[in-house]
């Protein structure tokens, strides 16, 4: 049982994580519509944000079902590195006045948390095999977010 308690905690952990990103995606979504600016239609990358908001709350929902098997009660409050980040993207958006560069520069970053925080519990020796499939197949899932993430900063920095 006291291994258990250590998988559950890793995995409300990430339960967290996903919590972080759906803000820090809900977010950007709001930035892009607060920006006023007819010359560049927004519907494409809000589309692709809450692709990202949705796949985050199935990956959430198989975590929190894992939990459950394990004996564990799901968190669902925010963790504070979260809130320090969407803070964070708050600030740094009302000085570059919402660009979309920095928009998804902030979400690059966000994906790079992420991806960190699933290796650290892949890598983690107390994490069973069964599990770590789980979370090896989320965060091959993660992966491809952060390089779509990635190719739209790259296409949005040559566009402008």
């Amino acid at each position: 049982m006291e291994n258990n308690k250590s998988i559950i905690e890793t995995l409300n952990d990430l339960v967290q994580i996903n919590n972080d990103r759906i803000k820090g995606f809900e977010n950007a979504i709001k930035e892009l519509s607060e920006k006023n600016d007819e010359l560049y239609d927004r519907t494409d990358l809000v589309n692709v944000f809450n692709n990202k908001i949705l796949e985050s709350r199935q990956l959430k929902s198989t975590l929190v079902q894992e939990i459950q098997v394990l004996g564990g009660e799901a968190e669902t409050d925010s963790t504070v590195s979260g809130a320090i980040h969407r803070t964070w993207l708050e600030v740094k958006a009302a000085f570059t006045g919402h660009s979309e560069k920095s928009i998804l520069e902030e979400c690059e970053f966000g994906e790079d948390a992420i991806k960190k925080a699933y290796q650290t519990a892949i890598d983690d020796e107390d994490t069973p095999a069964y599990i770590r499939d789980i979370l090896n197949d989320q965060k091959m899932i993660i992966d491809q977010s952060h390089d779509e993430i990635k190719a739209l900063r790259d296409s949005v920095e040559q566009h402008h």
